[in-house]
């Protein structure tokens, strides 16, 4: 008798901690504390003739992107690109192309795609890790340039 409720004890006690710990579990998960949108900031790191002022990428994969210029000449965007390769296939371009004076800065939606050329259409909450390309050209040298910078963006 003494063993039956030593051990009845032991399941109560355990089965009241095991209660409590999925209470808890669920509180914080309730709360968001489980999202990777909780942890994950959005990230757009260029090179240092440019800056994003901010930008956000939709679930139909659009990144829209504020971007600035701070160049030593005014420059003229001729494509922007945003992938998961950093390479320059599907970028889009622009004709005429996006004047910018040095300091100003320009807004822009450009399309993400993956490797194989799909395009980035994920549900919000889904991080994208890829890249911003820019191709411009500087008004005072007239010499072309391509920067790469990267991304990392949770889909809204």
């Amino acid at each position: 008798m003494l063993k039956a409720q030593s051990a009845m004890e032991y399941l109560t006690t355990y089965g009241w901690a095991i209660l409590i710990i999925a209470v808890v579990v669920s509180v914080l998960a309730a709360a968001g504390f489980f999202s990777t949108k909780t942890y994950v900031r959005d990230y757009c790191f260029l090179p240092a003739d440019f800056s994003c002022i901010n930008g956000y990428l939709g679930s139909n994969g659009n990144f829209v992107v504020n971007l600035q210029q701070s160049t030593t000449a005014p420059i003229n965007i001729t494509a922007l690109g945003c992938n998961t390769n950093a390479t320059v296939a599907y970028m889009t371009s622009y004709s005429p192309a996006l004047y910018v004076q040095i300091g100003n800065n320009v807004t822009e939606s450009v399309p993400c795609y993956y490797v194989n050329g799909t395009r980035y259409v994920q549900p919000p909450g889904t991080i994208f890790k890829g890249f911003l390309l820019i191709n411009y050209t500087d008004q005072q040298t007239g010499f072309p340039h391509t920067e790469i910078g990267k991304l990392i963006e949770v889909v809204t």
